[in-house]
């Protein structure tokens, strides 16, 4: 959408109010999320600024962050001023803060207990609206070779191959493996269908010399560890 003459532009507000120039003065850390959102759209509409629609944005999401991160590009562009390329930067800079978050957590590389794993992992798998699989494939230090999507699927479940699982441990030397998946629906237990593949995906690594030495359940708030509730 063209901005028009009449829209709140970020140029037309007074000197103290922009969070351009705020940003420069106080740094990064001074400015509010709907202001930093403000900067990203650059301008409001014939009713209200930049930052009154970003907050009015936020306050669509629960004032969350990581709710906001599950808005789509066109659910974005239902509010009054948000067109397809503002739309575009907002989830952008939500996804450079997401692998932002990943990255640190891959930093230290090395899995010392569950709660790591879920350090690493929640970012990737927390907020997401369906579930994924992922295995990390690890050496003989518990440092991470690689970690790695082996399916997706969609609101309740997600379809498994043993096989996939396995080539790539092989391919990469790794002595053990760490499986992970989320819930969606934020519950921690375990379900049949996951204890049924973790006791199968065991019993394939054991004959391979490949020890699996825990499946992690992701959620946004926790996590729940096969491992560390003697289940595995």
């Amino acid at each position: 959408m063209k901005e028009t003459a009449t829209s709140f532009s970020i140029k037309c507000w007074n000197e103290d109010d922009r969070p351009r120039e705020k940003m420069q003065a106080k740094g990064k850390a001074a400015l509010s999320d709907a202001e930093l959102i403000a900067i990203l759209i650059g301008s409001g509409n014939r009713e209200e600024s930049a930052v009154s629609l970003s907050q009015q944005i936020l306050a669509s999401a629960e004032n969350n962050l990581l709710e906001l991160g599950r808005r789509s590009i066109a659910e974005l562009m239902k509010f009054k001023g948000i067109g397809e390329a503002k739309a575009i930067s907002i989830v952008a800079a939500l996804e450079l803060g997401r692998r932002h978050r990943m990255g640190e957590a891959l930093e230290r590389k090395k899995i010392n207990s569950s709660q790591s794993v879920y350090e690493i992992l929640q970012p990737v798998l927390g907020a997401l609206p369906h579930e994924e699989f992922w295995i990390l494939y690890l050496n003989n230090s518990n440092k991470i070779l690689q970690m790695e999507q082996l399916s997706k699927g969609g609101i309740t479940g997600t379809m498994v191959d043993v096989r996939l699982a396995f080539k790539k441990a092989l391919e990469l030397g790794a002595v053990s493996i760490i499986l992970a998946h989320n819930h969606p629906s934020g519950t921690l237990k375990p379900s049949q269908a996951d204890i049924q593949l973790t006791k199968k995906l065991k019993t394939a690594g054991e004959s391979l010399d490949i020890k699996v030495l825990d499946h992690v359940i992701v959620t946004e708030a926790g996590y729940f560890s096969f491992a560390d509730d003697a289940i595995l």
